[in-house]
């Protein structure tokens, strides 16, 4: 036999034994090493998962603290990514889920968890912290979290009215902390929660869990982050759907805040959709006798001031064409654009603070639009000869009332238009003197 033949059935014996040993050793572990077998049939068993836990938190009773350190230790041996369903099901509710938010009969269950706690604050602020430590340590539960809370609220029907108001606690100190994103409120529009009255009961404790660990503010930052400040009215059936009726049902609960809030943001929504069908109206090219009737007719409707009303006339003018990337032609276009518009704009500046408010838009829109930073003064000066700005709003915005955005650019451009306009004031006060 040839050496390299010899040498390649000697690798291969030694292979052959060494795959022996390994299966020699791994049936030794399974028959005289119980734990260990015990262990690895406990990672794929949601059944031994769930006792596990379960005896886990029985032995650790109401001491959160030990419950957080089991939980911290056991994720080591349980497979927590596979089962985590189960396991936020069990610190809930003490056990596994059905559809419809019942607990499993035939699963082994504890007193130990969320529902069976104390209903007040201290003790969900208590077990939010159970929750935040377990999330911190193991990085791959956020995810599997919000959906476990999601489908907590979509099974409200199925809970006491005292479990719903831990949980409306509890999820209001985890959205107060940044646990959990306030995209989960979507649940809360279901139909059938939202026809019983479930969703806006459970949000009024929700809300008010909240905002006694933030201010408004925070609350109202996390609920535009993810496009839920304009949808609060949803808690309401269509027939209910209006801002009187959720203005007055959270005043009534103490939550004045909220309800301010939503108003606000219902009244900038309207403006919002005012802005577009006056935009949509310069593009169909109807009459501006007929925008300045339905912009004067929403206004009222709307109880929007004038100044608010300018400023929205002004966007929409602005947004209503293509405007050229050019500075050197842009300023041409505007010149003709705002020249066949400025009798709009003329019928929304009846009073002196609104054209201030005017100015002030005209400035914040060339700043932030660089094209347009050397056409500011030409603008101004259009608007003054269509009688749209007085000479006393441009004194006044230029002496003291201009913004800091490109103060020192425009206020140079307008040196040598005021100084024409404080000279013509002279001129004219000297022709009245000599009149006299």
């Amino acid at each position: 036999m040839c050496a390299c033949a010899l040498t390649c059935t000697v690798s291969s014996s030694l292979y052959l034994i060494e795959l022996q040993s390994s299966y020699t050793i791994l049936f030794r572990r399974a028959v005289f090493d119980p734990k260990r077998n015990f262990d690895e049939k406990e990672r794929f068993d949601p059944s031994q998962f769930q006792e596990s836990i379960v005896q886990g938190l029985d032995q650790s009773g109401s001491d959160l603290e030990a419950v957080a350190k089991f939980l911290d230790a056991s994720g080591a041996k349980l497979d927590y990514r596979r089962y985590a369903e189960t396991l936020f099901d069990i610190l809930v509710a003490g056990g596994m889920l059905a559809p419809g938010g019942t607990l499993s009969e035939d699963m082994t269950c504890t007193d130990f968890c969320v529902f069976k706690a104390q209903e007040d604050m201290e003790t969900m602020q208590a077990y939010a912290q159970v929750f935040n430590k377990l999330i911190r340590r193991y990085k791959y539960l956020e995810k599997g979290f919000e959906e476990e809370i999601k489908k907590l609220l979509l099974f409200l029907k199925g809970f006491t009215e005292a479990e719903r108001n831990k949980l409306a606690m509890l999820t209001g100190i985890l959205l107060a902390n940044g646990n959990l994103s306030a995209s989960i409120l979507s649940s809360l529009f279901n139909e059938n929660l939202v026809k019983e009255g479930v969703s806006a009961c459970f949000a009024v404790k929700l809300f008010k869990s909240w905002l006694s660990e933030k201010d408004i503010n925070s609350v109202a930052g996390s609920l535009r982050k993810v496009g839920m400040d304009n949808r609060l009215l949803e808690l309401f059936p269509a027939n209910k759907r209006s801002s009187e009726h959720f203005t007055k049902y959270f005043d009534d609960a103490g939550l004045k805040e909220l309800s301010d809030f939503a108003k606000n943001q219902q009244s900038i929504g309207a403006r919002k959709e005012l802005q577009k069908e006056i935009e949509d109206q310069m593009s169909r090219g109807d009459s501006l006798k007929d925008i300045i009737a339905y912009t004067r007719e929403e206004m009222k409707k709307s109880n929007i001031s004038e100044q608010t009303m300018v400023g929205l006339i002004w966007s929409s003018v602005m947004s209503s064409v293509e405007w050229n990337k050019k500075e050197e032609l842009v300023a041409e276009q505007a010149i003709k654009h705002l020249k066949q518009y400025s009798p709009l704009l003329k019928a929304f500046t009846s009073q002196g603070y609104s054209e201030l408010t005017l100015l002030l838009k005209i400035q914040e829109y060339c700043y932030d639009n660089i094209h347009f930073m050397k056409a500011f003064q030409k603008i101004v000066v259009l608007l003054y000869k269509a009688d749209v700005l007085s000479e006393e709003a441009i004194l006044k915005w230029y002496n003291d009332a201009h913004l800091p955005k490109g103060k020192s650019v425009f206020v140079d451009q307008m040196k040598t238009f005021v100084e024409w306009l404080k000279n013509a004031e002279e001129e004219s006060e000297s022709e009245e003197e000599e009149t006299d």
